[in-house]
C-alpha cells in the first residue's frame, strides 16, 4: 500500500476522523498512485486521504466523493465549499447506467436582469464581491441527494474527516496565502471573513495552523441533523439574517426550495470511446462534444496529424474559437431558455461550422459569430471504487473566496456565483467570457457554467475520468487531457502535466502555457494570423485512469497542491 495520511476512526456516530488533526502533518501524499481497488485524486492531499479513509470504512465511490468534497470545502475554501455548488457525474459499469446530479446555485427570487446596472452600465464589482454577488447555494442539498440515491453510508459517516480539519486546523500552504493576498480587500471588507481567514488583518504564514471552530460547530450540528440545517434550519436562518443585514437578496424561501435536478448526461463518441459529459445548464459538456466532433471531421476531411505543429494548433484553434462562440449566444439554463443541443451536435451544423475553417489562414473573432440554427476558482475531485464506480465531480464558489461574507455563528463562506450571469449582452465575467440574453438574469434561473467532469467509457468500461478548475480554461483543459489520452497515447500523468493552449472566441487570441509551443511553431501560427500570447499556468485537473490490466492510476495537477491517493 502506497504511504499516505494516517487516519483513523473517532467513534461518536460522526464516522472517519484524521486521528492526526491537531498535531504535525504527515509526509505529503504523491501527485500520482495507484492500485487495483479505489483511488481519489484531488486538490488537496487532505482532502483525498478522506476519501480513501471512506472507501476504507466500507463507503462507495459517492460516499468518498462527498467525503473529499467536505474536506477540500474546509482546506480550500478559496474554491469551493458549502456555500457554493456543482455538478456530480457517477457511472456504474455494473448496471451501465449514468447520472447527473446537478446542485449548482439559483438566482435568489428577487433577482432581476438589470441588477448589476448602476445608471445603464454594468458595474463589475457588484456582481463578484459582497453580498448581491450570492446566488442561492446548493452544496449540502446537492450531495445530500447524491449519497441518499447512490451512496452507502450516511452523512454523518463521512463528515468526520471535514470536521477534525475544521476543528484542529491545517497548516496554510502557498496557493492558501497566495489567494488570501489576491483577494485581501474584499476579505477585509467583512469582518466574519477577515476573523476566519486572515491573521491580524494579514494572510497567514505558510506553515501555520489556521482553525475553524466556527465551521466545526456547524459540521457537527449538520452530522446531527442533516441537509435540513441548510434549508429551513438554523444555518439556513442565519444565511438570510446575515443577507439581510446587508441589504441582499436571500430569503427563507429561496434556501427552502433549492432543489438538486437529476440530469441525463450527454453522450458522445470519439475514435470508438463513448464520452458522458456534462449537459446544461453547463456549457462544457456541450462544446467539449463539438469540438470532439469538429476535430474528427479534421481527420476525415484534412488528415489530422496529432504532433502539435502548426496546421494541428491552428485547426485546435478555430474549432475554440468557434465552440466558444456558439456558447455566447445559445448557452443558458434549458429551465428558462430553449438551447439548441441536437442542432449544435448535429452533423449537419458541425460540417457547416467546419466549412467556415480556412486550413492556412486564422478567422477573426469580430467576424466569427455563433453558427446558424435552422428550425462559466473552482476545484475537481475524481473517484473510483474497488467495484468500478466513478465520480467524477467539480464544485465552486466562483472566483476566489466567492463573494467574501463569511456568515457569522455558520463559518461558511458565499458564492459570488452570480457573476456566471451575464449582466449585460456582451459585457464579459470575470473569466471573459461573454454571454447574451439567454443567460441573462432571472428569478430561479442557474447561471451558466463552464465545469465539465467528464467520464470516457472503452467497451462499456471506465478508460479515464478527468475534470477541472479554471472558469472559461476548464472545457480546453478537459479537452486536451482527452486527445493527450487517446490520440497521443500519453500516460494520464504526462495527458495532466501537458502545458496547454486555450482560445474562447473573445478575447481574440491564443493563449499559451509556457512551452506549450516551440518557437518555430508560435511564428508559424502568428504568421497566419492568429495572436499567440503566453499566459502563464492555468487549471488544477485530477483525473483517474483505468489500464486494459485493470490497475487504476489517480493523478493530480502538479500545477496546483492537490495528490492521489489509493487503496
Amino acid at each position: 500500500m502506497l504511504l499516505r495520511l494516517t487516519l483513523g476512526l473517532l467513534f461518536t456516530g460522526l464516522g472517519p476522523v484524521l486521528a492526526w488533526a491537531g498535531g504535525p502533518e504527515p509526509a505529503p501524499l504523491p501527485r500520482t498512485a495507484q492500485g487495483m481497488k479505489g483511488v481519489v485524486a484531488s486538490a488537496h492531499p487532505l482532502a483525498s486521504a478522506a476519501g480513501i479513509q471512506v472507501l476504507e470504512a466500507g463507503g462507495n465511490a459517492i460516499d468518498a466523493a462527498v467525503a473529499t468534497a467536505y474536506a477540500l470545502a474546509v482546506v480550500e475554501p478559496y474554491s469551493a465549499g458549502i456555500g457554493g455548488g456543482g455538478f456530480l457525474l457517477t457511472y456504474d459499469p455494473k448496471t451501465q447506467k449514468a447520472q447527473v446530479v446537478d446542485y449548482r446555485e439559483v438566482a435568489p427570487k428577487k433577482a432581476h436582469r438589470d441588477l448589476y446596472l448602476v445608471d445603464g452600465k454594468v458595474d463589475p464589482k457588484k456582481s463578484l464581491d459582497g453580498i448581491f454577488a450570492v446566488a442561492v447555494p446548493g452544496m449540502v442539498p446537492g450531495l445530500a441527494e447524491a449519497q441518499a440515491r447512490f451512496g452507502k453510508l450516511k452523512l454523518k459517516q463521512v463528515l468526520g474527516p471535514a470536521i477534525a480539519l475544521a476543528e484542529q486546523g491545517f497548516l496554510v500552504y502557498p496557493t492558501f496565502r497566495e489567494a488570501s493576498q489576491y483577494r485581501l480587500e474584499a476579505l477585509l471588507a467583512h469582518p466574519e471573513a477577515a476573523k476566519t481567514f486572515l491573521k491580524d488583518g494579514q494572510p497567514y504564514p505558510v506553515g501555520e495552523r489556521l482553525r475553524q471552530p466556527v465551521l466545526a460547530k456547524t459540521l457537527k450540528e449538520l452530522a446531527r441533523v442533516g441537509p435540513k440545517l441548510f434549508t429551513t434550519g438554523r444555518a439556513a436562518r442565519a444565511i438570510v439574517k446575515e443577507s439581510q443585514r446587508l441589504g441582499g437578496l436571500l430569503t427563507l424561501e429561496d434556501l427552502a426550495n433549492f432543489k438538486p435536478r437529476l440530469r441525463e448526461p450527454l453522450v458522445g463518441d470519439y475514435r470508438g470511446y463513448t464520452i458522458l459529459t456534462m449537459p446544461p445548464p453547463s456549457s462544457g459538456g456541450t462544446h467539449l462534444l463539438q469540438m470532439l466532433e469538429l476535430l474528427e471531421l479534421e481527420r476525415a476531411k484534412v488528415g489530422r496529424r496529432d504532433d502539435l505543429g502548426v496546421a494541428d494548433v491552428h485547426f485546435q484553434t478555430e474549432i475554440m474559437r468557434r465552440a466558444y462562440a456558439d456558447r455566447a449566444e445559445y448557452m443558458g439554463d434549458p429551465a428558462f431558455v430553449k438551447v439548441p443541443i441536437a442542432t449544435l451536435l448535429s452533423p449537419e451544423y458541425l460540417g457547416r461550422r467546419f466549412a467556415t475553417i480556412d486550413p492556412e489562414k486564422a478567422s477573426s473573432s469580430a467576424s466569427t459569430p455563433a453558427g446558424p440554427i435552422e428550425s462559466p476558482d473552482t476545484t475537481h475531485l475524481t473517484v473510483i471504487d474497488a467495484d468500478g464506480r466513478v465520480v467524477s465531480l467539480t464544485q465552486t464558489v466562483n472566483t476566489g473566496f466567492g463573494s467574501a461574507v463569511v456568515v457569522p455563528e455558520v463559518g461558511v463562506v458565499l458564492n459570488n456565483e452570480m457573476d456566471d450571469f451575464s449582466a449585460a449582452p456582451g459585457v464579459p465575467n470575470a473569466f471573459g467570457l461573454v454571454g447574451g440574453e439567454a443567460n441573462s438574469v432571472q428569478p430561479g434561473k442557474i447561471p451558466l457554467s463552464s465545469m465539465t467532469p467528464t467520464i470516457v467509457l472503452e467497451k462499456g468500461q471506465v478508460r479515464l475520468a478527468v475534470g477541472a478548475p479554471g472558469g472559461s480554461t476548464i472545457i480546453t483543459t478537459v479537452l486536451q487531457v482527452i486527445l493527450h489520452v487517446v490520440d497521443r497515447k500519453l500516460s494520464v500523468a504526462e495527458a495532466v502535466a501537458a502545458p496547454r493552449l486555450h482560445m474562447q472566441w473573445q478575447p481574440d487570441q491564443l493563449r499559451i502555457e509556457p512551452g506549450a509551443l516551440s518557437p518555430e511553431v508560435k511564428k508559424g501560427l502568428e504568421q497566419r494570423g492568429h495572436k499567440v500570447v503566453e499566459k502563464g499556468q492555468w487549471g488544477n485537473a485530477t483525473a483517474i485512469e483505468v489500464r486494459p490490466d485493470g490497475l487504476r492510476v489517480g493523478v493530480a495537477d502538479p500545477r496546483g497542491d492537490g495528490a492521489a491517493d489509493a487503496q
